[in-house]
């Protein structure tokens, strides 16, 4: 099943793997580092505006919607998510008009993130009801929506940018239209659901119970993730933060892609498996879970770290790409630390409702991540800040998984990720003794060590049996052969 999951999520994280990169090639190409840089600061502001007012709703949604749905009072959880959703939407546009009219910022920078803050919210909206198609195991409806949304985010996005004086602006103009065409087309038939629903004050202190930590938890990641941005514009200037920006984005949104990809098709059924099934169950898709996210993440951490300079003369633009390809190795260990904790160590906490120990815990690495930046940046320039960033995840990974293990005891496969490093060094091994020409083109050099590394890699992981790779993969092959005999 977890497989089945796994490719039916596929098409979403195509539609991201294209938005992602695609943005990073063009912006960077079409926006100056100063651009770029004012681009990096109003989506870190962003993301804070809506993991403050947004994300604990859409978790709630999340964690209690395969229970309501079992107890059978599926329209009284979706009627307290929806009317509390719109009522926040309501106070955080309120709340930040007025930041933005006050705020002493330049008048450019006021309308990039007046975009920027319209844009989430109404990405908010249709997160819930994403969530919800999401936790109903609704695979092909979630995939629909959210590639729609993706796909037309990236292009209008990009076109706005090119065509029109929008500027750094141009993306959350393109997110917003996104999200409004996708709602309008998804929102009324959530909403006909939770009809005849009632809300009550004591379902909304258990949503607020559970959500708020993971909230606050999730301001302490962005403490880690882009606190440091601002205080490279403070410490540096502004093009500084379009070039970390860069070789962040590039970096860290390959490992993303792929932990949300596991995470969208592990978390429901986890969730599912426990509540249906019990703690054993759970342990045993958890463990499954693990398997397969270190198959696909830990040999993109490695390939990021071992392509890194022909991947950067591809995808990034000239004024960007030196300082970003001595960025990217460190941000590959640092992204790679941060998907093992936030979706799989930390799931301990959501499993266990004991989501308050997130915000404890993730306390202590986004501090030493600020205090580390403030030493580090006069001293070491941008180096300085992919070193505090790996360090404070390396911190904020101990933690989650001793601490996490007291409240839910999530497998710690320790078997199946030595034997997937092994996998990783063959391929590492194998791309760093090659003879690669020095005048080769960049594209053909990324090409051939990726084709290189995956091929290692591969044969690797089917000689280790990696997640059960050798089934899967005869299971495949029957079935097309069963397809084929069928058609014959």
């Amino acid at each position: 099943m977890l497989w089945r999951h796994l490719f039916g999520y596929l098409p979403v994280n195509i539609a991201q793997a294209i938005a992602g990169f695609g943005g990073i090639f063009l912006l960077t190409r079409l926006l100056t580092p100063e651009q770029y840089g004012l681009y990096g600061l109003a989506f870190a502001v962003m993301t804070l505006f809506h993991t403050v007012f947004f994300t604990w709703i859409e978790a709630a949604m999340a964690r209690f919607y395969a229970r309501a749905e079992a107890q059978q009072r599926l329209p009284d959880h979706l009627t307290a998510t929806y009317q509390t959703m719109f009522v926040l939407a309501l106070i955080g546009a309120t709340l930040g008009g007025i930041a933005l009219v006050f705020l002493p910022i330049s008048t450019g920078f006021k309308s990039i993130l007046g975009y920027a803050l319209a844009a989430a919210i109404l990405r908010a909206t249709l997160n819930l009801t994403l969530e919800g198609r999401r936790a109903a195991r609704e695979v092909s409806r979630y995939s629909l929506i959210e590639f729609f949304h993706i796909s037309s985010s990236f292009g209008l996005g990009i076109m706005l940018v090119a065509a029109t004086g929008l500027g750094a602006a141009g993306p959350f103009a393109g997110m917003l239209v996104a999200a409004a065409m996708a709602l309008l087309f998804d929102l009324p038939p959530m909403l006909k659901r939770a009809k005849g629903g009632t809300i009550s004050v004591a379902e909304l202190k258990v949503f607020v119970r559970y959500g708020g930590p993971i909230s606050l938890a999730l301001i302490m990641a962005l403490a880690m993730s882009s606190a440091d941005r601002f205080l490279i514009a403070g410490y540096l200037d502004t093009a500084s933060v379009g070039v970390y920006t860069a070789g962040y984005n590039l970096a860290s949104r390959t490992l993303d892609v792929i932990f949300i990809w596991g995470g969208m098709a592990a978390a429901p059924l986890t969730v599912a498996a426990l509540e249906l099934g019990g703690q054993k169950e759970a342990r045993a898709m958890a463990r499954k879970a693990f398997g397969l996210m270190a198959l696909l993440t830990f040999p993109a951490a490695t390939g990021l770290a071992l392509v890194a300079v022909p991947l950067s003369a591809v995808m990034i633009g000239p004024a960007f790409r030196d300082q970003a390809a001595q960025i990217i190795p460190w941000i590959s260990a640092a992204g790679l630390m941060s998907g093992i904790m936030t979706y799989y160590l930390q799931d301990a906490f959501t499993l266990a409702k004991r989501t308050n120990m997130l915000a404890a815990i993730m306390i202590f690495p986004a501090l030493l991540n600020i205090g580390l930046n403030m030493v580090l940046l006069p001293r070491l320039g941008l180096q300085g800040a992919v070193i505090a960033t790996v360090i404070s995840y390396g911190l904020g990974m101990v933690l989650s998984a001793v601490i996490g293990r007291r409240y839910f005891p999530l497998p710690l496969p320790f078997e199946a990720a030595a034997k997937t490093l092994i996998a990783c060094a063959v391929m590492a091994a194998g791309v760093l003794l090659a003879p690669w020409p020095q005048n080769w083109p960049a594209l053909a050099l990324l090409l051939a060590q990726a084709g290189l590394g995956a091929g290692l890699y591969g044969a690797s992981a089917y000689a280790l049996n990696l997640a059960d790779c050798r089934h899967i993969a005869a299971d495949v092959i029957e079935r097309l052969r069963n397809r084929t005999a069928v058609e014959a």
